[in-house]
């Protein structure tokens, strides 16, 4: 037998494997979920507030469109106010254009999440997407919250005294009973806070890694006068273009209400149920909102008139355009 006989056949060559079938992986299934999910929202949204809607709109046909028209520009400035304060919480610099629109968006996304919670996740995202570290976006978030109620109150303050005669207290001013269950549950809140950061480890580093940037950001935007004026101007210009909007709007059904007396309507009626953790404002703000203007002397009916038509312009009307524009900007990577 020759040699050649003798040696072992080759092994045959291991099979290919298979191309494994590609499947569509999360992460593109997400993008086009978040793109239509505002719309999905917007949807609900207007099914259940179908009726009040309606009646909103049917009150603001037989209005003064004089009026209506400089509502609408009023409430078009509330978005600008809002992105300037903003940039004045941030030190970067933001593309103005897109800093609007994602705030046109957020306004959109804010009907859907209680306190905030939408606008602030829209722009939370979008800063992340600015290349902004999220410390430093959550540090602006925070001073974002914190100055527009101090603001507010103090544009409420200079109110009471540039137009002490406009008021009428009377049941709008809490009992004692009130004052000391709301500083009771200031101080508990606070008292909880310290007590849960003594004794869970775990959230001291990160929370005292928030407070050291939050206050190093904000020792820095206040040595920047730009930033300042942003800050704090947008904040004291937001009521005032609210109340702005609510007055004209009002002007246009016949509120026998001054542009004074509705601007402290709402400061008083933000600052008392403010916190109230509902879509938007809506409800609780709403209710105040119509209780202070019949206590300034509005019949209850035109102040609800009013109430639901400033609902329309800053609610309804723009939310179907919020929504594209938010799907947009998710579809652009914007956000």
């Amino acid at each position: 037998m020759s040699q050649l006989e003798t040696l072992p056949a080759p092994l045959p060559a291991p099979p290919c494997p298979a191309t494994p079938r590609r499947f569509p992986t999360a992460a593109r299934l997400v993008r086009p979920a978040l793109v239509l999910l505002p719309l999905v929202l917007i949807g609900v949204w207007a099914l259940v507030d179908r009726e009040a809607a309606y009646k909103g709109v049917a009150r603001l046909a037989a209005a003064d469109p004089w009026w209506l028209l400089a509502a609408l520009l009023f409430t078009c400035l509330t978005w600008v106010a809002a992105a300037c304060v903003r940039q004045g919480a941030l030190p970067e610099r933001l593309p103005p254009g897109l800093l609007v629109a994602s705030q046109f968006a957020a306004g959109a996304a804010n009907q859907v999440l209680p306190a905030g919670i939408g606008a602030h996740a829209v722009t939370l995202r979008f800063l992340q997407r600015r290349g902004i570290p999220l410390p430093r976006a959550t540090a602006s978030l925070a001073l974002y919250s914190l100055v527009k109620p101090v603001a507010r109150t103090l544009v409420l303050l200079v109110f009471l005294v540039a137009f002490p005669d406009v008021l009428r207290l009377g049941a709008l001013v809490p009992d004692d009973r009130t004052l000391l269950l709301a500083a009771g549950g200031a101080v508990l809140a606070l008292a909880a806070t310290a007590v849960l950061l003594v004794a869970v480890r775990a959230l001291r580093r990160p929370v005292l890694g928030f407070l050291r940037t939050a206050l190093t950001d904000a020792r820095e935007l206040h040595t920047r006068p730009n930033r300042v004026l942003a800050l704090w101007g947008g904040a004291a210009a937001t009521p005032l273009l609210q109340g702005s909007v609510i007055a004209t709007v009002g002007f246009s059904l016949g509120l026998p209400l001054s542009w004074t007396q509705v601007i402290l309507a709402l400061l008083v009626a933000g600052t008392a149920v403010g916190a109230v953790p509902a879509p938007g404002g809506i409800g609780p703000v709403d209710a105040a909102l119509v209780f202070t203007m019949a206590a300034f002397g509005a019949p209850v009916g035109t102040a609800t008139a009013t109430v639901i038509g400033y609902r329309v312009l800053t609610v309804w009307l723009p939310l179907l355009p919020g929504a594209l524009v938010l799907s947009a900007l998710l579809h652009r990577k914007v956000l």
